[in-house]
């Protein structure tokens, strides 16, 4: 009896130290993963930045390949370029009323032009083409956000902000929806009309999956994108509107509004960045590292440099 005590002893001592082991090596591998995923995504020390308050309401940062920012005022009806080298020029006069804006996978800039609720297409030497001024023979509400995506379509919103510069008083579509311009530039399609006023929009590089803000029900939904670019398990993403979006690396989404509020893949809430003003419009990287916060926001421009790169 005591030989068998013992060996059950001597079994059970050597249960309880390779659980020991096995929970101190658990431990020793999640310490780097855990720390990683705590580690703040701006850069260590850094302060949020004034670039400019010059204007009368900032919109629309998008980035060219270089890094170069190119941002609306739209009240004053032009579009203004940051470059990598601390520059900030006037960029375009005239601008349609330029909102939200992005770059083509040619170089192109496009807007969302809201005088005349058209589509542009900006050209490096800065002749301007008429993408899209009307659906099924209606004037659009007044394209707002949009995306390209890797096939080189365009996903845009579509809300109704009635603008003190338009005659009309009235939108001629029934809904407020988000279309899509398909890459040969032949087609605009209904991809989203479930919607109370769609507003900011990013995808993910990959092209599989689509944010879109529905600003009008504080909501903001992922899509799946099919193949022929039409959405599908629309999915609530968080129950937070966004004016604009953009996503970084890690495949985090930053929504505006109060400030910048940024969400991980699993739409839990990671991090808040407070920008002084009452209204942070949008949002996107920059600089030659691609590692540059840009926050336009009522009459100012704001920068934070970042852990991450954006895409």
């Amino acid at each position: 009896m005591l030989i068998n005590h013992r060996s059950k002893l001597s079994t059970t001592h050597r249960n309880l130290c390779n659980f020991t082991i096995s929970l101190l090596f658990f431990v020793f591998l999640s310490i780097p993963l855990l720390n990683a995923q705590n580690m703040s995504l701006a850069a260590e020390n850094a302060e949020l930045e004034l670039l400019s308050d010059r204007f009368a309401f900032t919109e629309g940062p998008a980035a060219d390949r270089k890094g170069n920012v190119f941002f609306t005022d739209q009240p004053n009806n032009h579009i203004w370029k940051y470059s990598i080298d601390g520059e900030l020029t006037l960029y375009m006069d005239e601008a349609g009323r330029s909102n939200g804006m992005y770059f083509d996978h040619k170089g192109n800039l496009l807007t969302c032009a809201d005088e005349k609720s058209q589509l542009w297409r900006i050209n490096p030497d800065k002749t301007v083409e008429v993408l899209v001024d009307q659906f099924r023979g209606k004037r659009l509400n007044g394209p707002n956000d949009l995306w390209v995506d890797p096939k080189g379509g365009v996903y845009f919103t579509d809300p109704y902000y009635q603008r003190d510069y338009w005659e009309r008083t009235e939108p001629e579509l029934d809904q407020q929806r988000v279309y899509y311009l398909t890459p040969d530039r032949q087609e605009v399609v209904i991809v989203a009309d479930e919607l109370v006023k769609p507003n900011g929009i990013i995808g993910t590089p990959e092209g599989e999956t689509l944010y879109v803000a529905d600003i009008g029900d504080q909501k903001t939904y992922s899509y799946a994108i099919e193949s022929n670019g039409h959405l599908s398990d629309k999915t609530e993403f968080t129950d937070m509107g966004s004016d604009g979006m953009t996503i970084d690396e890690q495949g985090n989404i930053y929504l505006t509004g109060d400030g910048v509020t940024i969400f991980n893949k699993a739409g839990k809430q990671v991090e808040h960045i407070p920008v002084p003003e009452n209204w942070t419009a949008n949002v996107t990287f920059g600089g030659s590292d691609r590692q540059t916060l840009f926050m336009t926001a009522s009459t100012s421009v704001y920068t934070l440099k970042m852990n991450v790169e954006g895409r």
